[in-house]
């Protein structure tokens, strides 16, 4: 009898043995893996694997190979793409450790991310970020809780878009209250519309992925935003990551600085060395290798709507595009300090991370960065922002040729 018993326990234990390897298989097959597939850091099965673990309301976007990862908890947020499948290149930069620690910190959740959600501006007597009458320093700066720990609502998902909303109640350091609504939609965009996009035929060899985040500010309160009382934007920040031949080219209007003004601001966290920093004609190059912690930007009257990015050892250019109004000139002002002109902020930036002062270091990261323009908006009124990234991986012949087609300029006006 014991050993007849003992028998059926063996069966059992075989059996729920068997039927957890089928629901971990059947797991991995429905990522489209198998149990045998193994991914390495830096390519998009790795991230799409690691996420899954921690966040089991991730959305996936796919065409074909085209693929990319948004995770409605950090406010629908794009955390990688890839043109090449599960076994291709992550182009995202993603704070692993921070995710996996579970930890939540005070000022900032630095989880990187592609593409994420914000809304300006930083610094200023009309900032979000700081309480009313604090210093302007970071033990008083804090990142809303409503655009870094709190979900955006998923409302609607297809294999190639997902939709997402919030309402917010911020209150900014001049003590005005908003009450307001995000509306944010990310798509997937197929290689025959970036190809009229770009006004270039995209040669076959190419890979390609790209997608837009269509964002919708609306005054959900009874008081119009104004000068006075102070106005928000919306921000729009992509995290990617940096290698030591990458550069960000930012593309300007030339003219005299009697009618437009300075060409750049670039002082942000102290002046950018010029090994670091070069302003040619028409264009701006910044080092993204994320060895110096440097930040420019270019004011609505110097900015084109796109700026880019080149990784020579990926073969790797990347477009971003995005909503410029002609003729509006009210930007808001991030500068942390009482602002003799609050709404003569920056349309375009560029950052490049790198060492503090007591070595520490966010990450391995680079940022291109666009803003709405500041959002004047009478009650039920909304504000609507598009930012679109292009990844294009291929020859070095084969990029030139895209890129020229599309913006009139080489891959050489690139380099330092």
């Amino acid at each position: 009898m014991v050993i007849r018993e003992m028998k059926k326990v063996g069966k059992c234990i075989v059996l729920l043995m068997a039927l957890c390897l089928i629901q971990c298989t059947t797991r991995k097959e429905e990522q489209g893996l198998t149990v045998a597939d193994t991914f390495s850091k830096g390519q998009f099965g790795y991230d799409l694997e690691f996420l899954k673990k921690y966040h089991d309301d991730l959305v996936l976007l796919s065409n074909d190979d085209s693929q990319l990862i948004v995770l409605p908890a950090y406010q629908g947020r794009v955390m990688t793409s890839t043109s090449s499948g599960l076994a291709g290149v992550s182009y995202g930069w993603i704070n692993h450790e921070l995710i996996a620690s579970g930890q939540i910190k005070d000022h900032i959740n630095v989880f990187g991310g592609e593409e994420r959600f914000w809304l300006g501006p930083e610094g200023g007597q009309f900032s979000i970020y700081f309480k009313e009458a604090v210093p302007f320093t970071f033990e008083h700066w804090f990142v809303p809780k409503e655009l870094d720990t709190e979900a955006f609502t998923l409302v609607d998902k297809s294999s190639v878009e997902a939709t997402f909303s919030k309402e917010m109640n911020l209150t900014n350091y001049s003590g005005t209250k908003f009450q307001l609504k995000i509306d944010r939609s990310i798509r997937l965009i197929g290689r025959d519309s970036v190809t009229k996009i770009l006004e270039s035929e995209i040669p076959d060899q190419v890979k390609l992925v790209s997608f837009e985040s269509d964002n919708r500010l609306t005054n959900k309160g009874t008081q119009t935003w104004t000068k006075k009382s102070g106005m928000l934007s919306i921000w729009i920040l992509s995290m990617l990551n940096a290698s030591e031949n990458s550069v960000i080219g930012i593309p300007y209007k030339t003219g005299k600085e009697e009618s437009l003004g300075k060409v750049v601001t670039d002082d942000y966290f102290g002046k950018v060395p010029s090994d670091r920093l070069n302003i040619k004609e028409g264009i701006i190059l910044l080092k993204a290798d994320s060895k110096y912690r440097s930040k420019v930007g270019i004011s609505p009257q110097r900015a084109l709507p796109w700026i880019c990015s080149y990784d020579e050892g990926q073969g790797l250019l990347t477009i971003a595009q995005f909503s410029l109004p002609s003729g509006t000139n009210d930007y808001v002002n991030s500068l942390w300090e009482q602002q003799k002109e609050p709404f003569k902020g920056d349309a375009v930036n560029a950052y490049n991370d790198g060492p503090l002062e007591n070595g520490d270091q966010l990450g391995n990261f680079y940022e291109i960065e666009s803003s709405s323009p500041a959002a004047s908006l009478q009650p039920g009124e909304s504000l609507r922002h598009v930012h679109r990234t292009i990844h294009l991986q291929g020859s070095q012949d084969d990029l030139d040729q895209v890129l020229y087609n599309a913006f009139g300029i080489h891959l050489n006006d690139l380099s330092f």
